[in-house]
């Protein structure tokens, strides 16, 4: 009795095509599939990523120009917080300086994250702003009930999406960082998918006042297609479709599975932009 074939893998399927002579097939194949694992952002809406600590007037201006300026509508999510945080949580100052409304939203019972009435200010709003703490947290409210589709919805609209610390890390598709346990722990099963707005990357926050420079580097070698981002306190990215810019005071270190002079990352100051796709520096 004949049995059937063991289904192909894709090394199977090269192996095949280059053995009937096309290997330009099977490189384009190839090709295909290591650009598909390329980095990118948002097809429609603005991403303003900082590392923490204090947020300086380059950040601010960039929040007010942004989020559409005088009459924007934010909301404010400090659930990565600890309950004893999120009780005296604000909003951040620079709201509160121009003609802005500011909406607190926030809950742990994912049957209310999952209801219509609790998303309806992300269904007005046109920014948001995800405070710091563990984005551990912000998963376990809100990963895959409505309030993530609404979060999204901001971004679809045209709207930003800001956050700091945790409210950076969680803007990523894979989330570092993640274990309840302790925030050492750089991979963690179960809490590995962030909410995805920049596609194929990982982000890390506080780099330098934390000594976490290299820390990027054995989440990189985990998962080669990611794009290690590392972002100083007092420093942020504005990502606008596949298009990243540094702003701040501090560094972005970019960790991309390379050697760079001995070091697994490279470095960007403020002013510098950096292309996704491609992941090169452009003029």
């Amino acid at each position: 009795m004949r049995r059937n074939a063991p289904p192909l893998t894709r090394r199977g399927i090269l192996a095949l095509l280059g053995s009937f002579g096309l290997v330009a097939l099977a490189g384009a194949i190839d090709a295909r599939a290591q650009a598909q694992a390329r980095s990118a952002g948002p097809p429609n809406g603005k991403l303003l990523i900082i590392g923490g600590g204090e947020r300086g007037l380059d950040i601010q201006d960039a929040a007010f120009q942004l989020s559409g300026g005088h009459g924007a509508r934010w909301v404010f999510i400090p659930t990565a917080g600890t309950d004893t945080e999120v009780s005296y949580a604000k909003p951040p100052d620079f709201i509160g300086r121009v003609d802005a409304s500011v909406t607190i939203l926030h809950t742990r019972d994912r049957a209310v994250a999952d209801s219509e009435a609790f998303t309806a200010p992300l269904r007005a709003a046109t920014a948001v702003f995800l405070g710091g703490g563990r984005q551990w947290r912000l998963v376990d409210a809100y990963g895959d009930t409505r309030t993530e589709r609404e979060l999204r919805g901001v971004l679809d609209r045209g709207g930003l999406i800001a956050g700091t610390s945790a409210g950076a890390s969680i803007q990523a598709s894979y989330f570092v960082r993640g274990s309840p346990i302790s925030n050492r722990i750089m991979m963690a099963p179960g809490h590995e998918r962030g909410f995805g707005y920049l596609a194929n990357v990982a982000i890390d926050q506080h780099v330098s006042q934390r000594d976490r420079e290299n820390d990027m580097s054995a989440v990189i070698a985990a998962h080669p297609g990611l794009l290690g981002i590392g972002i100083d306190e007092s420093t942020a990215i504005v990502v606008e479709r596949n298009t990243m810019t540094v702003i701040g005071r501090g560094t972005v270190r970019i960790t991309d599975g390379a050697d760079h002079s001995g070091r697994p990352y490279y470095e960007l100051k403020s002013g510098t932009r950096l292309d996704l796709a491609s992941r090169r520096t452009l003029p």
